[in-house]
């Protein structure tokens, strides 16, 4: 495997900064809408040949060097006996979502068998793309799913989980422990079946105290990312004054959103490699625009390990010109 984005993952110099979008396969591509009028999201990403066609859409379009699998960070819940559909306007449901104490500690089963759709599309994706472009997988992470599953769905300000670990501080780490123990699991899994390279987002976990998210986060994705063999990439949301608590994972790559300043985050954190970070919305300016700020990305981040990324999922309704000026000023750029 010689391919850029493991290469520079692995914390290696390379010839270009290597490129990929996070929620890359998703909404903002026409071709995309026009599947998904004949699926439903559930639909769409159990059925891994359909996956497969949608994950490839912006590979035909931009030829990242990772494409990410098409898929939700929601599906490890099946494992542990959560349900959950997609509301049109609402987002995820989780039907049975946990009520007390009493449903935090949780065994999971094989997920090999109860997510096999996922291996599938893995499986498809090695015979689709060569070998100097990475597959990306992914898993949230244990507070995100957390918030999901005690909230019964989308809780912007994470209120109910926040107040679930005031309230029941051990079924709270009872409840983060069973999701890092199949997240883990799911992770050596995709491995295993194909991806090159693994992110985990637990993208919510900067809402928590610094104190709380040492004591109660940090361990479990120290464990989770630990028990890969394959490069790992961490993101978390807001967290620009502590990314000493993220290196410390022991992540090879430290993910950035866009509040973060890129040479800050580099005086910060050395060589350690790290991925992003340009603000998903300067992608709605004119192509100038897009190249300029994309460069100044590049050049700030120096010629350390740098993973060029959005600082968070592009958004549905990106020109798709935008997005191809994104990808092209990356690959002009040199080393």
């Amino acid at each position: 495997m010689s391919d850029l984005l493991v290469r520079a993952a692995r914390g290696e110099r390379t010839e270009r900064p290597p490129v990929w979008m996070m929620r890359q396969a998703g909404r903002h591509i026409p071709e995309y809408r026009e599947i998904r009028e004949q699926y439903s999201f559930l639909e769409a990403i159990k059925n891994p040949e359909v996956a497969e066609r949608i994950t490839l859409l912006p590979w035909d379009l931009y030829r990242p060097d990772g494409v990410v699998m098409f898929s939700d960070i929601l599906t490890v819940l099946e494992p542990l006996g959560f349900s959950y559909h997609i509301e049109s306007g609402v987002g995820p449901v989780v039907e049975n979502p946990v009520e007390g104490p009493e449903d935090a500690a949780r065994s999971h089963g094989p997920v090999e068998e109860e997510i096999d759709y996922v291996g599938a599309l893995l499986n498809r994706l090695q015979g689709s793309v060569g070998d100097e472009t990475a597959i990306v997988g992914f898993a949230g992470g244990p507070f995100t799913l957390a918030s999901y599953v005690v909230a019964g769905g989308v809780d912007h300000r994470h209120n109910q989980v926040r107040r679930f670990r005031a309230r029941h501080p051990e079924a709270f780490r009872d409840l983060l422990e069973s999701f890092a123990d199949v997240v883990a699991d799911y992770l050596q899994y995709q491995v295993r079946e194909g991806a090159d390279v693994v992110q985990l987002f637990d993208t919510y976990a900067g809402v928590l105290p610094p104190a709380d998210y040492r004591e109660f986060v940090q361990p479990l994705h120290e464990r989770i990312l630990a028990a890969v063999d394959a490069p790992t990439i961490v993101f978390v949301r807001n967290m620009a004054g502590h990314l000493d608590l993220l290196a410390e994972t022991g992540a090879d790559v430290v993910g950035l959103d866009w509040t973060v300043d890129m040479a800050a985050a580099r005086e910060r954190l050395g060589d350690t490699p790290v991925q992003g970070n340009l603000d998903p919305q300067y992608l709605f300016g004119d192509e100038s625009f897009v190249r300029e700020r994309t460069r100044e990305v590049i050049e700030r981040a120096g010629p350390a390990g740098h993973i060029l990324n959005l600082g968070h999922g592009v958004s549905k309704d990106t020109p798709v010109e935008n997005v191809k000026a994104f990808f092209e000023t990356a690959r002009e750029v040199s080393r």
